[in-house]
């Protein structure tokens, strides 16, 4: 089976210095994968050389088999919340509507069917009183739930989240890890930048740990282990049972 993702020797850096060297990585399809590991690791890079945000060094990217040019349109990206200018004067409807601007090409106008689209998505992760909501004015929890709720509406095959967890309540973590979960239950394939090593055997079932070069990726049973967290944070770290 082809992968969703297929990494070759990829080399990414900043001013001539090496932020990801020489990773090999392939993501199965259908999978809820984890990308993990230190701070400054290469982790938002990894998922910003796959969607050709970033210049690279060497290598090559493959998704589901194609160079990502072509096979954009099955890809959904939301990123990391600090990244998004949440004084743009437009509703939670708004945003969750621009998921569907693929289907409808540059030229399409939303109507009636992409309203009701956008207003289910939104109603999936709690979010349909908000609809009319200016998007700064929620909550940071809400605000990611909005983004959910557009790549819910854009149907990805593959969709990537940049650290969705980070600076939400219990509540609005629940929603989005059961969301994501539901995804993956239904063939598309998740990829997600995660930093909290407590959530990470209960929550995906794929993993890459990542420190600059690839330290171990495969499934989570095998590739979670103390050994390889070492590898990947070094010094101690404290294991964390399931």
């Amino acid at each position: 089976m082809i992968p969703a993702i297929s990494v070759r020797d990829l080399t990414v850096a900043y001013d001539e210095k090496p932020v990801l060297w020489d990773v090999d990585l392939d993501i199965p399809e259908g999978t809820l994968s984890a990308i993990v590991g230190p701070n400054g690791a290469g982790k938002s890079t990894l998922i910003k050389a796959i969607l050709g945000l970033v210049p690279i060094a060497a290598g090559s990217i493959r998704v589901f088999g194609e160079p990502y040019r072509t096979a954009h349109e099955r890809v959904g990206y939301v990123p990391q919340r600090g990244s998004v200018d949440w004084d743009f004067p437009t509703d939670a409807l708004d945003v969750v509507t621009m998921g569907l601007y693929g289907r409808l090409g540059w030229f399409g106008r939303p109507g009636r069917q992409e309203r009701r689209i956008a207003l289910e998505c939104l109603d999936k992760v709690g979010m349909r009183d908000y609809a009319r909501r200016q998007i700064g004015q929620l909550s940071g929890g809400q605000q990611q739930r909005v983004f959910l709720a557009r790549a819910l509406a854009q149907d990805a095959a593959l969709t990537f989240m940049d650290e969705p967890f980070a600076g939400v309540d219990a509540t609005t973590e629940q929603t989005i890890i059961d969301t994501l979960k539901a995804l993956r239950d239904a063939g598309k394939t998740v990829v997600v930048v995660h930093h909290d090593l407590d959530t990470v055997p209960r929550y995906f079932d794929f993993v890459a740990l990542l420190n600059v070069r690839l330290i171990a990726a495969g499934p989570t049973e095998a590739v979670f282990v103390p050994d390889n967290l070492q590898r990947a944070y070094g010094g101690k770290i404290a294991f964390l049972h399931r």
